[in-house]
């Protein structure tokens, strides 16, 4: 099930070993499973996405980085 969200702070993530990505802030959405978290988004006429470990995103959303929206 998709949830709704707003990044509110720095929130980053890495492709494969490469240096970390900040997520522009705005709105995005949020698929989870029991191991992952996967955000997506739309900046302008790009569409992005980026997985993290549930650990990392509780972590986000406990800083008020990530504002769950419903």
């Amino acid at each position: 099930m998709t949830q709704h969200a707003r990044i509110t702070g720095t929130v980053e993530y890495r492709e494969g070993e490469g240096q970390p990505i900040v997520i522009r802030p705005g709105p995005c959405d949020v698929e989870q499973t029991a191991q992952d978290v996967t955000l997506s988004w739309e900046d302008g006429d790009t569409r992005g996405s980026a997985a993290m470990p549930q650990s990392e995103f509780k972590r986000y959303v406990a800083e008020h980085a990530i504002e769950l929206l419903d």
